[in-house]
């Protein structure tokens, strides 16, 4: 098992299609000033109860400020279980920049 790097514009897609959870990594001032529409902010105090409650089975999409710290992320998703993990390069930087 393992996580795959994807685009913004293959992110746009997934996240049109609403089947895949956004999970926003960064500190949570950047999450409450702005984030992708229907992200959940996921910090070390609410990962465990996360991954315990989460259907494994069902697609996660990682971002973080500009597509770095969302791949180890997306790979300790994958070592947690998760069969379709997803990381977006560019991050949220490249998220606002991009007319979605």
């Amino acid at each position: 098992m393992s996580y795959k790097r994807i685009s913004i514009e293959d992110a746009q897609k997934f996240i049109e299609t609403d089947k895949i959870t956004l999970i926003d990594i960064r500190d949570l001032n950047s999450f409450t000033s702005g984030h992708i529409k229907n992200a959940i902010h996921i910090e070390d105090i609410n990962i465990e109860n996360f991954i315990k409650e989460k259907d494994k089975n069902e697609p996660v999409l990682i971002y973080c400020y500009h597509g770095n710290s969302s791949q180890p992320a997306a790979n300790f998703f994958s070592e947690q279980g998760f069969k379709y993990v997803y990381s977006m390069d560019e991050g949220y930087a490249g998220w606002i920049k991009e007319p979605n």
